[in-house]
């Protein structure tokens, strides 16, 4: 049975190091460490990777329209919604905390307001990766601003640890299990 693990983020150099593309950073992380490569899929909006029965996906849409993208590999590979993972980033959480939920609404982001939308339901994997929020800097340009140094070294031990969940996900770990390992 396929499985799907989509990293949320944003297409192209200007964002590449930003807060909001950590679902892209967990991805590449992950690929890299697995010696796999990403191609892109035109037909699916995405950047496609695949690990066996796991297709890691970043979505070329841009965030705001990352549903379209999800909804067509879902289509395509024929891959139910307990079957996808979704990593992306969550301002309400502290820097570098993981939390990973089954279900749920969008909490204010739209990428998974897209997906939901799309998919028709809120019945999906998630990882959520805190980037804080700041109140000195107006909200879509703090998600859009580059990790510092010193969150780029925190960061290195926590896209560890997305490995890891991933690997879990890939082996059909039951999801209840690997929220009560991360949590």
């Amino acid at each position: 049975m396929k499985k799907l693990v989509v990293g949320l983020g944003n297409p192209g150099r200007k964002y590449k190091n930003s807060k909001h593309n950590i679902g892209f950073m967990a991805l590449d992380h992950y690929a890299n460490n697995a010696k796999i490569k990403f191609k892109k899929k035109s037909t699916m909006n995405s950047e496609i990777a695949e690990d066996g029965d796991l297709i890691l996906a970043k979505p070329l849409t841009f965030m705001n329209l990352s549903g379209i993208a999800v909804r067509k590999i879902t289509d395509y590979y024929n891959i139910d919604n307990d079957q996808i993972l979704v990593i992306y980033d969550d301002v309400d959480l502290p820097f570098s905390k993981l939390r990973l939920r089954y279900k749920g609404g969008a909490g204010g982001h739209n990428g998974i307001k897209s997906i939901i939308q799309h998919l028709d339901s809120q019945n999906f994997n998630r990882i959520r990766f805190g980037i804080d929020k700041s109140e000195r800097v107006e909200m879509k340009d703090y998600v859009l601003s580059d990790f510092s140094k010193a969150e780029f070294k925190t960061l290195k031990d926590v896209l560890i640890d997305m490995d890891r969940i991933i690997y879990d996900f890939k082996m059909d770990i039951n999801f209840d299990e690997i929220m009560n390992k991360y949590n």
